[in-house]
């Protein structure tokens, strides 16, 4: 081992885990196949020979089985169809089967069980775990649970919520008016931690922590506001003279830089050009320091290279330029607007949207978790053993990835579904009166061959923002109390984004308020390529995913951490008490907006038709990341198999 690398507290015994969509890869961050994987984790946990009955607590976080994602790529990628003879018919009837337990799934299993309350549902699904990106991190610290989440992260002001979702939300007895008591809106500003922008020593030639007010930060968490323009942290910048020219005068220009384009068609205008081709042709931007500079900032939203975001959407996320228009001569008073018609950002469980999860499954499942309220949901312990229980209605099987989805007979008069999945590496078939395929929309042509090839084509498309979500347990905070820091902004670093647990107590579970105790922080990544089409970006990106080893990831974030936190007295060796790593190849679903198509026309649209006996879910069908979108499509799924 490197010396720097002993220095960075690599060789540490601390809980490393590496979640790739869910798939537990060892500390060494190799990729090893099915049963020799499995018992690496087994071993690297100390429960070797034994079969987890509680994966939270096995694995100390959320985790899918070994294997989760082979099968699916034997299927996509190689075109696999032969899986070996049937096991055991399974002899039952079922009059639902949902593909896939994420969000939509098991709302999709809600619904249709309110309009069926004696329905036979089973719900599959390749994870060890259910709740899809809805992922829970759990870290004990002795007697101490620290909660994280390792994707789907908060409701957006669920008053905005379709009556579906809002409906939903309510029959699970979530109050969102609960949120603003347990969220700590004060404890940033009380603690005085503010936002930075960090330039690590990799890319800069120095690590700098410089303070200021990114306004992409300030709109996420309610913290303290540094008083530092960005005109005036522009000079204390690693960066070039030219570049500092540059990014000064884009965030302190007003003159409209448009005005060949009139009031009443600018906002179409900057709708139908890329950021990149904003800053190059109207702002003047020619040095690569300052592209690089912004770049990574919509990768935190779920949006792609700045090559081809829109600039409005840019300007939306607080990037600058916004004041050169004739648009933000107005800025204030669409300022205004969002600050009185937007909600505050606080509808946070501790574990994020994965108590949604928890809550739909004790919902459909009665006696999986004790409790019946949205606090209570967050510390229950679940009894996995009785997710599939032959006696209940509605069953849970997990492990269990889908490889065909046909009509038993002609679509147009077929009165059933056979589903085809495989389990610890046999095949498996069941069969129900309808079927909701509520995964991921790219392998759906793969796992039914028969849909209509425009559909098939349309479902392709949806290539989803691969993206990384990193929890790290601190074994304090003082580092950031004394360094004033709440979140930061890196441009070159691996992880773009870093920032201090959201501030949450509900139930018996508290945030970590004071300094001296553990604490959770979130670092993310969404790696961009520029030069590429969108969909081209993410599936770069994905490809680098499934490259990057934890031990890389690892280094990473020790790195980070250090160059970050060094002056404020961190020791990556020292303080640092666990990693895990959400890799999500597949990660938030693609924006489409049917106003760029003809009616019926945008990919997520044809996508969705109902096929038969089949219906489609999933965010992907509304072209929506946010939970909403994934409850309102499981909604029009299961009403569609009404008509």
């Amino acid at each position: 081992m490197k010396p720097s690398d002993r220095e960075l507290g690599m060789g540490r015994p601390i809980s490393r885990r590496d979640f790739l969509n869910g798939v537990g890869v060892v500390a060494a961050g190799t990729l090893v196949p099915g049963r020799a994987l499995a018992e690496a984790v087994a071993a690297l946990e100390g429960t070797a020979g034994s079969r987890a009955a509680y994966p939270p607590r096995l694995t100390g976080m959320r985790g899918s089985h070994p294997g989760s994602f082979e099968v699916a790529h034997e299927l996509a990628r190689e075109g696999r169809s032969d899986w070996g003879p049937i096991g055991k018919p399974d002899t039952k009837l079922y009059d639902l089967i949902v593909v896939g337990g994420g969000i939509s799934g098991l709302a999709a299993a809600y619904f249709y069980r309110k309009q069926e309350p004696d329905a036979r549902i089973l719900i599959l699904d390749n994870h060890d775990d259910f709740g899809g990106h809805a992922k829970r991190n759990e870290f004990r610290v002795g007697n101490r649970t620290l909660l994280g989440y390792g994707g789907s992260q908060s409701l957006v002001d669920p008053s905005k919520f379709s009556p579906e979702a809002r409906g939903l939300l309510e029959d699970l007895k979530v109050d969102a008016d609960k949120f603003y008591k347990a969220y700590d809106r004060d404890f940033y500003r009380r603690a005085g931690l503010g936002p930075s922008v960090f330039f690590d020593k990799a890319t800069y030639g120095v690590d700098r922590l410089v303070e200021c007010d990114p306004k992409q930060i300030g709109e996420l968490i309610p913290i303290r506001r540094s008083g530092v323009s960005m005109a005036d942290a522009i000079p204390l910048m690693p960066i070039s003279e030219d570049a500092k020219r540059e990014l000064t005068y884009l965030y302190t220009e007003s003159r409209d830089r448009i005005p060949d384009h009139s009031l009443f068609k600018e906002f179409s205008y900057i709708r139908g050009i890329s950021y990149l081709e904003f800053l190059q042709k109207h702002m003047g931007v020619k040095n690569p320091e300052t592209i690089a500079f912004l770049q990574n900032i919509p990768g935190d939203n779920g949006g792609p290279g700045i090559d081809v975001l829109p600039a409005i959407y840019a300007f939306y996320l607080g990037m600058p330029g916004f004041d050169a228009t004739s648009l933000g001569n107005f800025s204030w008073m669409f300022n205004a607007i969002r600050k009185f018609s937007e909600a505050p950002y606080i509808f946070h469980f501790p574990d994020g949207n994965a108590s949604i999860a928890r809550l739909l499954v004790r919902e459909l499942i009665p006696g999986v978790a004790p409790g019946s309220t949205m606090e209570d949901i967050v510390l229950a312990p679940f009894d996995y053993s009785r997710l599939d229980d032959p006696k209940s209605p509605i069953r849970i099987r997990l492990s269990s990835t889908v490889v065909h989805a046909a009509h038993v007979g002609d679509p147009g008069q077929a009165s059933a579904v056979d589903i085809t999945y495989i389990q610890a590496g046999r095949a498996h078939r069941v069969r129900a009166k309808s079927c909701v395929l509520a995964c991921y929309h790219s392998i759906i042509p793969h796992i039914c061959p028969d849909l209509p090839q425009k559909q098939k084509i349309a479902l392709a498309q949806m290539v989803k923002t691969p993206l990384i979500y990193t929890n790290v347990l601190l074994r304090n905070w003082q580092a950031w109390k004394k360094l004033r820091l709440a979140a930061a902004y890196s441009p070159g670093a691996y992880h773009s984004f870093a920032m201090l647990d959201f501030p949450v107590s509900m139930g018996s579970y508290k945030f970590s308020s004071d300094p001296d105790k553990p604490i959770l922080i979130h670092l993310n990544r969404a790696p961009t390529v520029l030069g590429l089409s969108t969909a081209d970006q993410y599936r770069a990106g994905r490809m680098e995913m499934f490259t990057t080893s934890f031990e890389t990831i690892e280094r990473q974030t020790r790195t980070h951490l250090a160059g970050m936190l060094g002056e404020g007295g961190f020791d990556p060796a020292r303080d640092i008490g666990a990693i895990t790593v959400n890799r999500w190849p597949h990660g938030y679903a693609p924006w489409f907006s049917e106003e760029d198509y003809p009616p019926g026309e945008a990919p997520h649209v044809l996508g969705r038709q109902r096929f038969g006996r089949i219906t489609i879910a999933n965010s992907d069908a509304g072209a929506n990341a946010m939970i909403e979108a994934a409850i309102e499509q499981a909604y029009r799924a299961v009403e569609e198999l009404r008509d």
